[in-house]
């Protein structure tokens, strides 16, 4: 991935943070018969340190954990907050007209060593906890232990656990870093105005940025 320096993102729990929030990533793995994606929800771990370990799991009929062992890296992406942002946000196009179109972004690439989990209780524990961190949200969270155990023992023997060690993780958060102040403020503001789930979000982690520049002392950006 091509990562100006301006829009690099180093920090490993911030990096965690997104794949937290944005669990739903692509496997990208390159076996005899080609590139493959495989798209699945993850469970990060930060230890063991530096980067951590990525969770998940696949239906046994899917052939992408028989091919481990002659795999030797593999590739996950997490999308965060992304959107269109339209020249006509620049408060400083009436000044210049220097503006064109672009999309901004925040993505998470993650290289490991990818291993299958048939370890009975490592699988269930791994179930357990992307079931428990995602009916966290539910009025009324649903829990394994509410299912007839022989129905939970002949789920769990058809899929594989997947366990991915974390060799490098490269992040990059497109956020009008490049922009002068006075057009990274007139986009969030244009953004929030959309009102809708992913300009807010979007808003608000440039919003995030801005306010994290200023507590490191940075000068802004284009100023």
């Amino acid at each position: 991935m091509y990562v100006p320096e301006v829009f690099e993102e180093k920090q490993v729990a911030v990096l965690h943070d997104l794949i937290r929030r944005y669990p739903f990533g692509t496997l990208v793995t390159l076996s005899e018969r080609g590139l493959e994606a495989n798209h699945i929800p993850f469970l990060v771990e930060p230890t063991p340190e530096p980067f951590g370990v990525l969770y998940a799991h696949v239906s046994r009929a899917n052939p992408v954990w028989r091919d481990l062992s002659s795999i030797r890296e593999v590739l996950a992406v997490f999308q965060g907050p992304q959107g269109y942002i339209s020249p006509s946000w620049y408060a400083s196009r009436t000044e210049t007209g220097m503006v064109v179109p672009t999309w901004n972004y925040a993505v998470v690439h993650v290289y490991g060593r990818l291993e299958a989990v048939q370890d009975a209780a490592l699988l269930r524990s791994v179930v357990d906890r992307l079931t428990n961190t995602h009916e966290a949200g539910q009025a009324e969270p649903w829990s394994m232990s509410e299912a007839p155990a022989h129905y939970i023992e002949k789920q769990l023997s058809a899929i594989v656990g997947l366990q991915l060690t974390i060799t490098q993780l490269i992040g990059k958060w497109k956020l009008s870093q490049n922009r002068p102040a006075v057009d990274r403020a007139s986009v969030i503001q244009a953004l929030f105005a959309q009102d809708t789930e992913s300009s807010i979000a979007m808003a608000e982690s440039m919003e995030k940025r801005r306010s994290d520049a200023r507590g490191s002392g940075d000068r802004p950006l284009g100023t």
